[in-house]
């Protein structure tokens, strides 16, 4: 069982990245050279937060490490199994309900929160030499929109699954968008692009074929397409879509159709259309 530690007061430095949560600070904690950004910055490493039991699960079936988590002391008998799981020195911190609100500023309905530490990103040849379905996400800053298409990859793609995202997008490793993933954005596979345009065209030279993803009335319905056994998916922000020079790496455009009221799906609707359409025949 990990070791309990019963806490009253907001002071030690152990409690300082939940007493603290920023978000960026905590990514780049162990990483002295990096200044902190406000949106992706292409650390690898530091801090992250994994908000609730389900979360929490993945978090302990992942290559991740589990730093300490932080658990009210209403939840601790439910969360007993999985509390057990971890490693005899990973401290457990347990407060009042009123404790743990003062700590982490707002009632922690979820009960539990845990600090891990991501383990070192894979470069990017290694993630095209691992997947056979590939997701570029380019300049999508929405939380929300990053957490929930890493479930659609995982859900769609499995182990076959991976993203790449450019420098502009949000890390998928904040709590918002690991929480909306339910956590399984610690198990696909991802890394940063350094130049997004550029490392396209070594996507494709790895023999994935490049689709972009645009509500272009001339671009080919997904639908005709067919499934693949090795391809890459580019899609871009709600609004702008993707850029242009990430639109001329791909080798087609394509859509998915819809009635014509409605110009335009959300990302990760979008992205998970196009994956359950690519995808290679489940037997």
């Amino acid at each position: 069982m990990a070791h309990l530690i019963e806490v009253d007061e907001l002071s030690g430095p152990e409690l300082a990245p939940y007493r603290d949560q920023k978000d960026v600070w905590l990514r780049s904690r162990h990483h002295p050279r990096a200044e902190p950004q406000a949106s992706g910055t292409g650390l690898s490493g530091g801090l992250f937060l994994a908000e609730g039991e389900l979360v929490l699960g993945e978090l302990l079936r992942s290559r991740h490490e589990v730093v300490s988590v932080l658990v009210a002391s209403n939840k601790v008998e439910r969360l007993r199994p999985m509390l057990e799981r971890l490693d005899a020195a990973t401290p457990v911190f347990v407060g009042s309900p009123g404790v743990v609100e003062r700590v982490v500023g707002y009632d922690l309905h979820r009960g539990v929160l845990a600090c891990g530490r991501a383990a070192p990103l894979p470069s990017l040849e290694d993630v095209l030499r691992g997947a056979r379905t590939l997701v570029v996400l380019e300049n999508l800053s929405n939380h929300d929109n990053v957490g929930g298409i890493f479930r659609c990859v995982r859900a769609l793609a499995g182990d076959a699954g991976a993203v790449l995202l450019t420098p502009g997008c949000c890390d998928p490793l904040y709590r918002r968008a690991l929480r909306v993933s339910i956590g399984h954005a610690l198990h696909v596979p991802w890394t940063w692009l350094e130049d997004g345009a550029a490392d396209i065209s070594r996507v494709a030279a790895a023999g994935f074929e490049v689709l972009a993803l645009t509500p272009e009335p001339r671009a080919v319905e997904i639908g005709q397409v067919g499934r693949m056994e090795r391809f890459c998916l580019l899609a871009g922000a709600e609004g702008p879509g993707l850029s242009q020079a990430a639109l001329e790496r791909a080798s087609r455009r394509v859509r998915i159709g819809m009635d014509p009221a409605v110009d335009s799906l959300n990302v990760v609707v979008s992205v998970g259309v196009a994956l359950h359409a690519l995808r290679p025949r489940v037997e």
